[in-house]
């Protein structure tokens, strides 16, 4: 209950969300779970798969001074370049071992 009397989740506060995306599941919940926990804003942050016969994630963000809503686009636009930067990591190794096997 907050002061007002009402349970926490019947407030409206953009601080404290919950966000369901179609179609995913644990990949996409853990890592996005681990980089937005490493955001200091960042109160709570974790994700439940209701149901192993329903394809969604449901992911809750609750943040001290921002809303939760930036810290999920931050979280997404981090991932999206961690993400990036494993398959260029990835594909320059790949290049280079296919380049030592043809010297060989």
């Amino acid at each position: 209950m907050d002061e007002t009397g009402k349970a926490r989740e019947d407030v409206q506060d953009d601080r404290m969300k919950t966000f369901i995306f179609k179609g995913e599941g644990h990949t996409l919940g853990n890592a996005l779970r681990t980089i937005i926990l490493k955001n200091s804003d960042v109160i709570f942050c974790g994700y439940t798969i209701p149901h192993p016969s329903e394809n969604k994630l449901h992911l809750r963000i609750e943040t001290k001074n921002i809303h939760a809503v930036d810290a999920l686009r931050e979280g997404l636009e981090q991932l999206q370049n961690l993400s990036d930067h494993i398959l260029k990591t990835f594909e320059g190794a790949v290049n280079e071992y296919k380049q030592n096997q043809m010297e060989v």
